[in-house]
């Protein structure tokens, strides 16, 4: 088959399609021409409409300035600041003991195992206490002592108290009463002191716990404070088992906890209440019984043997208008005693919790910065507790197979007295020794007549 012609070309040696080419490469560059004309000519009419601009600068990046945490001097233990000048620099802890403390304590008799808590049902609180000047010490340069601790010694009298300011300040009392020498402070917490303990097993150790979530061994042996427990949260209870001077139960926000001295841990929690937990007491006879009180109104037995770690049951809840400060057991462990935020106390029977009794007490207390808390004597007939008179109500308690019944007619009263008296404690070992303070930084002694 015989193949197409090839174009002839023109005059200027180009063939049609090179000169249709060459005619559309001419007409669009004529286009682009008047395009880039008209596109200039409105760039500068739309320059000439804009008003003039000062070039702008690049901004220098601020520095960050170092973070502060900010603190306040009630949150870390400090006294307020004087009128002027500047604020004290937070104070050292001391974390040595005394010699001659420890020797005042390691010298003295520590009570059988029978006898941690005497007894005396014929002791007669409104006519055989009295205050004595010389029995008047101001035990730490704080204003409050929120915890208050007799040491169980037979042969002598040590008062242990812990200030709002994380002092703890010892008291070896002497029979002369010629004591001044006598009085010893430590600052071994940054916060408020919620408890002291100590077991009359092992007096030369001694517990106390913080609202800064510390726990803290005093050893009289080694002579030295040591931290063996720090917690996020508040501590404010704490209580030893008295079989075992080894256990220590705490409360730490909602859960009573199990602390080991001889593994130096944490053993055991139970989830107890709904807030914080105020006191825990054991009962005097069996010593699997526990008694807790809560900020969320109610006080609650336990039995250790069957408590569980999750989902712990109670054997009973005694339920309040107000949230509770403290639940005691009597002497004999046949009544407990709470005391709520409103300074009411309430006596219920272990044997039959629905048998109770509302002491009728004047409980127009105001706004004070502590609370009450009522504690009992040496026997199930009387209770102490502070009131707004500057004086302490003796409650006298009857209990009978069917009711309660108490009688508040009887009140301590002295002229060294001079403020409102909000923490307790009675001598273990010694009937008639009746230490209270008050929110002025002292202690009062009250001994028998």
């Amino acid at each position: 088959m015989a193949s197409p012609p090839e174009p002839e070309p023109d005059a200027g040696g180009l063939t049609d399609y090179e000169r249709r080419r060459a005619e559309n490469i001419r007409r669009n560059g004529v286009i682009l021409d008047s395009l880039r004309r008209k596109a200039a000519e409105l760039s500068a009419i739309i320059q000439l409409s804009r008003p003039p601009t000062k070039k702008q600068q690049p901004r220098a990046r601020p520095r960050a300035a170092p973070a502060v945490v900010r603190r306040s001097l009630r949150t870390q233990g400090l006294p307020p600041p004087p009128a002027s000048g500047p604020a004290p620099a937070p104070p050292r802890r001391s974390t040595r003991i005394t010699p001659s403390l420890a020797s005042a304590i390691l010298d003295a008799t520590s009570p059988p195992a029978s006898e941690a808590k005497v007894r005396d049902d014929g002791f007669d609180a409104r006519t055989e206490l009295v205050l004595r000047p010389s029995n008047v010490r101001r035990l730490v340069s704080a204003d409050r002592i929120p915890s208050l601790r007799i040491l169980p010694l037979v042969d002598r009298t040590v008062v242990a108290a812990g200030s709002n300011v994380g002092h703890v300040g010892f008291w070896v009392v002497d029979d002369d009463g010629d004591d001044a020498h006598r009085v010893f402070e430590y600052m071994p917490h940054l916060s408020s002191v919620g408890a002291i303990v100590a077991h009359a097993a092992k007096p030369h150790k001694i517990y106390s716990c913080s609202h800064g979530g510390e726990i803290c061994l005093m050893d009289l042996e080694r002579e030295n404070f040591n931290i063996t427990r720090l917690s996020e949260f508040p501590i404010l209870s704490l209580c030893q088992a008295p079989n075992s001077p080894s256990c220590l139960y705490f409360g730490e926000e909602t859960d009573v906890k199990l602390f080991d001295d001889r593994i130096g841990k944490v053993s055991t929690s139970w989830n107890a209440h709904a807030s914080r937990i105020n006191s825990i007491d054991f009962h005097p006879e069996n010593t699997y019984m526990l008694a807790t009180s809560s900020r969320d109104g109610t006080a609650c037995m336990w039995d250790l043997r069957t408590m569980k770690k999750k989902g712990a049951e109670s054997l009973v809840v005694l339920e309040h208008d107000r949230g509770l400060q403290s639940a005691y057991f009597s002497p004999s462990g046949h009544m407990v005693a709470t005391t709520s935020l409103d300074g009411i106390v309430r006596v219920f029977s272990v044997d039959n919790f629905e048998n109770f009794h509302t002491v009728e007490r004047n409980n127009n207390i105001g706004t004070h910065l502590s609370t009450f808390k009522a504690i009992w004597g040496w026997n199930d007939m009387d209770l102490f507790i502070g009131n707004a008179t500057r004086a302490i109500d003796v409650i006298s308690v009857d209990l009978n197979d069917s009711s309660i019944s108490t009688t508040n007619n009887a009140c301590l009263k002295s002229e060294h007295m001079v403020s409102i008296l909000y923490r307790f404690s009675a001598h273990p070992c010694k009937v008639g020794h009746l230490a209270c303070s008050s929110s002025s930084g002292k202690v009062f002694l009250w001994t028998r007549a």
